[in-house]
């Protein structure tokens, strides 16, 4: 499916945020979901409902991870 993720166009096999989480995370290095937030659409979406939130072609998604410094 297409997606925009951090604002770049994307064609992911994933069903979730949980499953997208993962195939992002193992192609940048994230070893962890903690420190991580992601919204779709606009939406925070928490962390507990990944799993249960399902992606649509042309959903909009931003992951960032928190950041220590000044």
């Amino acid at each position: 499916m297409k997606l925009i993720v951090n604002g770049e166009p994307r064609e992911r096999e994933a069903a979730d945020i949980e499953s997208l989480f993962r195939i992002e995370a193992e192609e940048t290095g994230i070893e962890t979901p903690q420190g991580i937030a992601i919204a779709l659409n606009g939406q925070v979406v928490r962390r507990r409902d990944w799993a249960a939130t399902p992606l649509a072609d042309g959903d909009r998604v931003e992951i960032v991870r928190a950041m220590q410094g000044g």
